[in-house]
């Protein structure tokens, strides 16, 4: 498994111009190794378990016991379920390089949740804004001004 820092990077590395399906195919696996950094983060072990033929479904489903706001993040988990679809059932659509781009947005959109969440416990219970990151950062912004 890969750190965050490492998908993070990893996300950046996929080519929305090349082969889809490979983008496709290495967009979802970084999805799933996000969860398993969150699920390993809570001190369980990720399941190799599928939900509705995804195993992204079912981390985040694992990922969700003993937390509601982990909720947050289901439809990201599930729009990256319905790209991953859309480019592999057609990778042939003249859309399909916009549909990568998207799928790496929310590819990335997930990773910061979840970095976020690793960070902040009470990211997503309203919404998923990041206002505690936000806000922790303005601090900091605050005090290097003031030097």
């Amino acid at each position: 498994m890969r750190t965050l820092f490492e998908l993070e990077q990893a996300i950046d590395a996929v080519k929305v111009d090349d082969d889809p399906v490979v983008a496709a195919e290495e967009l979802l696996s970084i999805g799933e190794e996000v969860l398993e950094n969150w699920i390993v983060a809570k001190d369980g072990v990720p399941t190799d378990e599928t939900r509705e033929g995804f195993r992204l479904l079912a981390l985040h489903r694992q990922g969700t016991k003993n937390d509601p706001s982990f909720n947050a993040c289901r439809e990201t988990c599930r729009e990256l379920a319905y790209y991953f679809n859309l480019i592999t059932l057609d990778p042939d659509a003249t859309a399909t390089t916009n549909r990568t781009a998207m799928m790496k947005m929310i590819s990335n959109h997930l990773y910061l949740f979840i970095s976020g969440k690793l960070q902040v416990a009470q990211l997503g219970d309203f919404c998923c804004s990041a206002k505690p990151i936000r806000m922790a950062d303005q601090d900091n912004t605050q005090e290097l001004e003031g030097v």
